[in-house]
């Protein structure tokens, strides 16, 4: 189930969290324009245990990730509009000097994809077919300045 509201600007509100059917909370950044999902999780050295990168599109369709300049292994969850996880993948690195990387499409349609540690799902026990809660408080005028 999905709850909350999206920001019209790029942002990601204050407590922007994903809920594991166990009640673990992942606390998530926001990738919702061309230019933030293109640059995603690039360059970065570390990402918190409990933290992600939530992957917001217009509509479902078949999604592809991969790693190019991403330095640390990454799993990325494709969930359907209702948050249903539809695929799993755990991805590697791909340096720059890499001609071409392999990509990791989704199997099926998705809305959503978030990308967590690498190896972090099966940690959790996460799997096709579990429901995955969206938790994005609204934002007012003044917290997007």
């Amino acid at each position: 189930m999905l709850v909350g509201s999206f920001c019209l600007t790029a942002c990601t509100p204050v407590g922007a969290q994903i809920l594991t059917p166990e009640g673990l909370a992942i606390r998530i950044e926001l990738a919702t324009t061309p230019e933030e999902q293109m640059r995603g999780l690039m360059f970065r050295e570390h990402l918190d245990e409990n933290a992600g990168m939530l992957f917001i599109f217009e509509e479902a369709r078949p999604l592809s990730f991969w790693m190019k300049n991403t330095l640390i292994p990454l799993d990325v969850l494709y969930m359907d509009q209702n948050g249903t996880i539809v695929d799993i993948h755990t991805m590697q690195p791909c340096p720059a000097e890499t001609i071409q990387c392999p990509s990791y499409p989704s199997q099926a349609e998705a809305k959503y994809a978030l990308e967590i540690n690498g190896g972090r799902a099966e940690e959790l026990g996460l799997e096709v077919g579990e429901q995955l809660q969206l938790k994005i408080p609204k934002q007012n005028e003044e917290t997007r300045k």
